[in-house]
């Protein structure tokens, strides 16, 4: 899923943003508590990814990305959206995340499931290549944003969308207090629109996904 996405150490003069919200995942230990996490039958309860997915009109054929993928706790859902004749790019910058994903791809047979590698501010996906770019929960964990969606940017196709699903700051939220969403997350939603729209995206729907989640789907600006 893409929930945890979170930055190395990067040669970028830039300063990270997202110190607090990434500290969980700075270790191995706090990285394999989440993939156990995930793995709980109740968090298709909690998350609904089904209908999320259901909700993108996703087509049979399509290439997608998720981005920030963690575990791959997404791509089932993907996968039934867009069937074998589809594609698949599972991208996180932490190896042993991507190992998870392998180890599912290998027991379920993902044929059409890619893992990638990727950097600080750069996602190493094919360029102009992705119909869709889904961020779902990870938005908020990004430690140079507009520098990653500048160049998520150039790998979705001239229709190609982006789809950031994250949380709200200021609404109730079952699992976590107020006080540790405020310190988490850094801007509300139309903060985080902003930023997006700085990178040469713009909005085009904007709907909730859940009471204390909210799906922002844009387009390339300028095209």
């Amino acid at each position: 899923m893409a929930l945890f996405l979170t930055f190395s150490t990067s040669s970028l003069t830039l300063s990270q943003v997202a110190e607090q919200a990434n500290r969980r995942y700075q270790t191995a230990e706090g990285r394999q508590a989440l993939i156990r996490s995930l793995d709980k039958p109740r968090k298709e309860a909690d998350y609904k990814p089904r209908e999320l997915v259901q909700s993108l009109a996703l087509q049979r054929g399509q290439t997608v990305a998720d981005l920030g993928t963690g575990p791959g706790f997404m791509i089932p859902y993907l996968l039934e959206a867009i069937g074998p004749e589809g594609r698949i790019y599972a991208e996180d910058i932490y190896e042993d995340f991507l190992s998870e994903v392998e180890r599912k791809k290998s027991e379920r047979n993902w044929s059409n499931v890619e893992t990638t590698l990727g950097e600080v501010s750069r996602a190493h996906l094919p360029r102009h290549a992705i119909d869709l770019v889904l961020v779902h929960d990870t938005y908020h964990h990004l430690d140079y944003p507009v520098q990653l969606m500048r160049d998520i940017r150039t790998s979705l196709k001239d229709n190609g969308r982006l789809v950031v699903s994250d949380l709200y700051r200021n609404r109730k939220h079952p699992f976590s207090s107020a006080e540790e969403l405020q310190s988490h997350i850094r801007k509300d939603k139309d903060g985080f629109v902003e930023e997006i729209k700085s990178a040469g995206f713009k909005l085009i729907e904007s709907f909730d996904h859940l009471p204390h989640q909210y799906v922002l789907i844009f387009r390339k600006s300028g095209d």
